[in-house]
């Protein structure tokens, strides 16, 4: 797949950069809509969207716009001054989600952090937990980032191996699990001061949990006097669907993390959404970042956010999905032992006696002019950019169709 000049750029990678990732051997150098180029000018469909980061399609020329536009002006100013960006960007975020404030920040690890630290304040201000024995609760199979704090989160070993001591306060239960919950505030109430969630586990391999999974959890959490945290992160902006995946059981969380598409995949931008009970626990001085809200960030998430409404992606992505399962499902493939996902948001799990066909499948697409990326092994995840056409759409699966059936054809026939 990759020529000399792929592997050149590919191998200063190896020499100079930490090898803390596992990239297919494409090496990218464009982006427009659904597509990406490489630097041999060969043309993809994006079907990993930068993990749901480039739900408005690449280099979308509003939002870029924008961008050029404020960064002619002003890009930085740190939080040590006021800038005519933020307060109207607090205001819009204000508008569109319904939360009384707004706290920005840059990465989506960043805004889970701050929505922990708020969940504690709030734990011991308002729900009056004794200083240091505040718990959070969190799902086995979660992603929410790579910070110590969130790894002590993860039930993932790669992901927790040798970075502990591990942070304290933190009990991890079963995903899609209501009786699991119940059980754990039935004990420990009194010190819990948050639930975190993933409303769909994309990392996982796109766990869609039970209908009603969602709704019961907050009724529990209302119940129990324990914040809801819905991670949006990636099943934000329109991926599923809805604005919010949340949004599917009509469940308003107590605190919305959300990252990655905020920004069209144009900046770093996250943000975390709360009312005034929570997000006022914190004091000037008491949290804060260099970079979070500055005007450039602030100007690019209120085009990214108005391309989502102006061109109906939330609705596209719900439209588009039913096509996509339905597709999926009709290959009727022995590689293809499952199917799941809402909205754009979808994964198959490939047969787990096929060993590393996942990865081998995910080349297989590259070459044929699709990309996509392998989890946790066997699961291949497909998230094009919400402004994918149908009519783009077909050809995509024609190619992954294509791609699984040469593959089916590779196989040993004691192997299938």
């Amino acid at each position: 797949m990759s020529t000399h000049q792929s592997k050149h750029y590919i191998g200063l990678e190896e020499k100079y950069g930490a090898h803390n990732y596992h990239p297919l051997p494409v090496v990218l150098s464009e982006g427009r809509g659904c597509y990406v180029w490489d630097v041999e000018g060969k043309r993809y469909f994006d079907f990993l969207s930068a993990y749901s980061a480039v739900n408005q399609g690449h280099c979308h020329p509003k939002i870029v716009a924008a961008l050029h536009e404020q960064a002619s002006k002003l890009c930085l100013t740190s939080r040590a001054f006021y800038n005519d960006a933020l307060g109207p960007y607090e205001k819009y975020m204000h508008d569109y989600f319904g939360y009384d404030k707004i706290l920005p920040m840059n990465s989506g690890a960043e805004a889970v952090e701050t929505a922990l630290k708020l969940t504690r304040k709030w734990g011991y201000l308002k729900k009056g937990i004794p200083e240091n024995e505040a718990i959070v609760v969190a799902c086995s199979g979660n992603f929410h980032g790579r910070t110590i704090t969130i790894v002590s989160l993860s039930s993932d070993a790669e992901a927790r191996a040798e970075y502990g001591p591990y942070t304290p306060g933190i009990e991890v239960i079963p995903y899609n699990n209501v009786g699991a919950l119940s059980s754990l505030f039935e004990e420990k109430a009194a010190s819990i001061a948050g639930f975190l969630v993933e409303p769909i586990q994309g990392e996982a391999g796109v766990n869609v949990p039970d209908e009603g999974y969602l709704k019961q959890c907050h009724t529990l959490c209302k119940t129990y006097n324990v914040l809801f945290i819905a991670d949006e992160i990636q099943t934000g902006i329109g991926r599923t669907g809805r604005m919010l995946c949340c949004d599917h059981e009509g469940v308003r969380p107590d605190i919305v993390i959300l990252g990655k598409a905020l920004s069209g995949g144009v900046l770093p931008v996250s943000a975390v959404l709360a009312d005034d009970e929570i997000m006022m626990t914190i004091e000037p001085g008491q949290h804060g970042s260099t970079f979070g809200g500055f005007p450039l960030a602030c100007k690019v998430a209120m085009a990214a956010l108005e391309v989502v409404k102006e061109e109906r992606l939330a609705e596209k992505a719900e439209k588009l999905g039913e096509i996509f399962r339905d597709a999926m499902r009709a290959i009727k493939s022995p590689l293809i032992s499952q199917i799941r996902g809402k909205g754009l948001l979808n994964a198959i799990v490939i047969a787990p006696h096929k060993g590393k066909e996942a990865w081998d499948l995910c080349l297989k697409m590259a070459d044929n002019g699709l990309l996509a990326k392998p989890t946790h092994g066997n699961i291949i995840r497909f998230a094009p950019p919400l402004v994918i056409t149908e009519e783009e759409l077909m050809e995509a699966i024609g190619i992954i169709r294509e791609s699984i059936k040469s593959s089916e054809i590779a196989q040993p026939v004691n192997d299938i």
